[in-house]
């Protein structure tokens, strides 16, 4: 790890402690993966998630909506790892997605599968159809403010079966309790002829 590295990581550790924060993160299984965090109900979610990243040395990259990345904040977004994708275009984006993955010997990109800090019924399927077609683990992130803990809890390897890999996840988060609880997301997806991207 160089020297510059070093020094984020004790100083985002050292900020997250002082915060009253724990950072958890089981060791990443393989060179490739997708990364999901839940709950995401609050603005306080990318700072606290960003500086965990940080402490534990993670090389992981994060995808967020482009409105975020427009203006002289993009290239620092881009920076700190940031990856941005058009939420509005359906098609071709876990293609794209999956292409980059393919053309990196080491890619593991975050996704928050809620898509919005607002309570929502169901969530975004991307990351499970980019998880399947690149053939890769999915990493159980969460927030978790009552334990005052973020990190990483473990692996799973989606079946492809959507029903059984969402109960697998319902019973991963259950007990994790977002900043704003009332916010979290349903864990599931759409319901209008499977899942949606």
């Amino acid at each position: 790890m160089a020297h510059g590295t070093r020094l984020r990581s004790r100083l985002s550790g050292a900020l997250l402690a002082l915060a009253g924060w724990r950072v958890r993160v089981e060791p990443l299984p393989g060179p490739k993966g997708v990364v999901i965090v839940y709950p995401h109900t609050s603005n306080w979610d990318f700072p606290i998630g960003y500086l965990a990243k940080e402490a534990a040395g993670l090389r992981v990259q994060w995808v967020g909506k482009d409105t975020l990345f427009r203006g002289p904040l993009g290239a620092l977004l881009r920076w700190m790892g940031g990856i941005p994708v058009d939420r509005r275009v359906r098609s071709g984006l876990v293609e794209q997605l999956s292409e980059a993955m393919d053309r990196r010997p080491e890619a593991w990109l975050v996704i928050a599968p809620e898509g919005t800090r607002s309570f929502t019924d169901h969530w975004k399927s991307g990351f499970w159809h980019l998880a399947l077609a690149a053939g890769v683990p999915v990493g159980l992130g969460f927030i978790d403010a009552e334990r005052r803990e973020v990190g990483i809890a473990g692996y799973l390897r989606l079946s492809g079966d959507a029903a059984r890999d969402l109960e697998a996840l319902r019973a991963a988060y259950a007990g994790k309790v977002g900043l704003r609880p009332a916010l979290a997301g349903t864990i599931a997806f759409r319901d209008r002829g499977g899942p949606h991207p």
